[in-house]
């Protein structure tokens, strides 16, 4: 899998914990940078581990199921993606109670990263260099949250929903990518056109 593939999908992965981070940000009052920089690394910590997780839990079945592992990639992107799309869909801008607790930045950073493991799941079917990938996927989720935790904290929930929507797509595009490069459905598109 390239460099920038990997890039977008570590996009969409970090839109959920952007939600969060924009979340937090509008119930932190007298914001500094160690707040942000607190969020960020819990979030992008987990989002760099949890694909590794995942990654020795797909080499354990990949000799079962590697005549698949492009499906299975394509339905986990695109579960995980579709209910991105849902969340985004439901209700208003939830406030996070504390969100500089260790204990909570601890719970929500498991509940934002498990959509990575799967992910992770599906790298190794895909034949994916997991440590660097992690490592870009945890640096994009950290940038993105620190971030999200001052857009929040600036401009409330405006980008909570925006992020989920497009984290959503973005997922359920890149399935849609993995699926036609191994099955050759690109190849018949491009030829297509010629």
């Amino acid at each position: 899998m390239d460099t920038l593939t990997i890039v977008i999908i570590a996009l969409g992965l970090a839109m959920d914990a952007f939600a969060v981070s924009v979340s937090s940000g509008i119930t932190i009052k007298d914001l500094k940078p160690r707040h942000g920089a607190k969020i960020a690394i819990y979030f992008g910590g987990f989002q760099a581990l949890m694909p590794i997780v995942g990654w020795f839990l797909g080499i354990g079945f990949k000799n079962y199921i590697e005549k698949y592992d492009h499906w299975i990639a394509f339905v986990l992107l695109g579960f995980i993606g579709a209910k991105m799309l849902k969340e985004s869909m439901d209700g208003d801008c939830q406030h996070i109670p504390d969100p500089l607790k260790n204990k909570v930045l601890f719970m929500l950073a498991i509940a934002t990263s498990i959509d990575a493991m799967a992910v992770g799941v599906s790298f190794a079917f895909l034949k994916t260099s997991i440590f660097s990938s992690s490592l870009i996927i945890g640096a994009i989720t950290y940038v993105i949250c620190f971030a999200g935790v001052y857009l929040g904290n600036k401009c409330g929930c405006v980008f909570k929903k925006k992020a989920e929507i497009a984290g959503g797509l973005i997922l359920i595009l890149m399935g849609f990518k993995i699926l036609a490069e191994h099955s050759g459905f690109h190849t018949i598109v491009l030829n297509m056109f010629r």
